[in-house]
C-alpha cells in the first residue's frame, strides 16, 4: 500500500513541530497574505473572523467533487467555517461568511478523519483550510499515530502565503486551489482581496513545486499533485485568458484544470449588475477553446463542435 506523504516522509513528532511553527504565525497573525496581525492566540478575531478555535460545519463523504477525488467511495470532505476571502458570489456563504458550524478540538478532528477513512473515503478534503492550518496539522499528527494513511487535500481559494505553504510541504498530498481572477482590481472589488493576482501565482507555483502534476492510481483516483479550479464568470470578469496563460506557460501544460461553468448569482452578487446572471454557453466555450489552444488537456471536456 502506498502511504500518504505525511506517513512516508514525516513522523508524528515532525508534524507536531510543524503545527507549533504554524501556530506561532497566529500569535500576531501572518497566516495568510492579509497579514492582519490579529492576536488570534489571545482570542482576537482576524480578518477571517476566526480566533484559534477550530470550527467546522460538516464532515462527510462527498460525491460532488472532481472524479479523481471522488473515485467510487467519495472524498472525505471537512468544511472549515469562515474564509480569508470575501467573495460577493460565494455559494457556501452560510459557512464561509456567516460561520455556521460547531467548535471542535484537534483531537476530535483526528477522530473525524479516522472515521472518514474507515468509511472508505479515498482522501481527507479540507475546504477553506487556510486560517486553520495549524490546528489541522496538529490533528493530522494525532491521527497519523493512530494509523491514518489516506492523502490529504488542501482545497483553498488560492489566496495563500508561500511561508505557510512551505510549512505544510509533505503534509499535503493534493493541492486543489481556485484561481479566481487574473486581475487585481477585479479581485479587490468582488472578493476584498488586494493583490490577489500577484499572490496567487507564486502560491500556485509553490504548490506545484511541492507535489507536481496530478498523478492517479490504477483506479483513476488521485494520489498526489496539483488540481486547479477556475470558475468562469459572466462578462469575462474572471480574466480566464490570463489565468489559463499562466497555467500553461508558468506551471505545466499537463496541469489538471477544472474549468467550471456552474456560476450562479449567489449571496450578494445580485447587487452587481455585471454578476447578476449566469454565464452563457459562449462565455464558457471561449474559455475551453482558449485552454485547448494553449495545449492544456486535463480536467475539462473538450467538445468537438468548438473546432468548427
Amino acid at each position: 500500500m502506498v502511504l500518504a506523504s505525511y506517513r512516508e516522509r514525516l513522523s508524528p513528532e515532525d508534524l507536531r513541530r510543524r503545527a507549533g511553527r504554524l501556530r506561532e504565525l497566529m500569535r500576531d497573525c501572518v497566516m495568510c497574505p492579509r497579514e492582519c496581525h490579529a492576536k488570534r492566540l489571545e482570542g482576537r478575531y482576524g480578518v477571517c473572523r476566526s480566533t484559534a478555535e477550530l470550527m467546522i460545519s460538516s464532515a462527510a463523504p462527498h460525491f460532488g467533487e472532481e472524479p479523481p477525488l471522488v473515485g467510487r467511495r467519495g472524498s472525505g470532505t471537512v468544511f472549515i467555517t469562515s474564509c480569508n476571502l470575501k467573495c460577493m458570489f460565494c455559494q457556501n456563504y452560510d459557512v464561509s461568511h456567516m460561520r455556521y458550524g460547531r467548535r471542535i478540538t484537534p483531537s476530535q478532528l483526528a477522530e473525524i478523519m479516522l472515521g472518514l477513512e474507515r468509511g472508505g473515503c479515498h482522501n481527507i478534503n479540507f475546504v477553506t483550510p487556510t486560517h486553520m492550518t495549524a490546528q489541522i496539522v496538529e490533528a493530522v499528527a494525532m491521527a497519523a499515530e493512530r494509523g491514518l494513511s489516506v492523502p490529504l487535500v488542501y482545497n483553498c481559494g488560492g489566496y495563500e502565503s508561500t511561508q505557510t505553504l512551505k510549512l505544510i510541504e509533505d503534509v499535503v498530498d493534493i493541492y486543489m486551489p481556485d484561481i479566481k481572477y487574473g486581475d487585481n482590481e477585479i479581485a479587490r472589488r468582488y472578493s476584498g482581496a488586494t493583490s490577489y493576482w500577484n499572490v496567487v501565482r507564486p502560491a500556485i507555483s509553490e504548490m506545484h513545486r511541492q507535489v507536481g502534476d496530478l498523478s492517479l492510481d490504477e483506479g483513476g483516483v488521485a494520489r498526489r499533485g496539483l488540481l486547479i479550479r477556475h470558475l468562469v464568470l459572466p462578462n469575462r470578469l474572471a480574466g480566464s485568458r490570463a489565468v489559463l496563460d499562466f497555467i500553461a506557460r508558468n506551471v505545466s501544460v499537463d496541469s489538471y484544470v477544472n474549468i467550471m461553468d456552474q456560476y450562479r448569482p449567489a449571496y450578494r452578487a445580485i447587487r452587481y449588475s455585471e454578476l447578476s446572471r449566469g454565464i452563457t454557453m459562449k462565455e464558457y466555450d471561449e474559455a475551453l477553446e482558449y485552454a485547448h489552444r494553449l495545449g492544456l488537456h486535463r480536467g475539462f471536456e473538450w467538445r468537438d463542435h468548438l473546432r468548427n
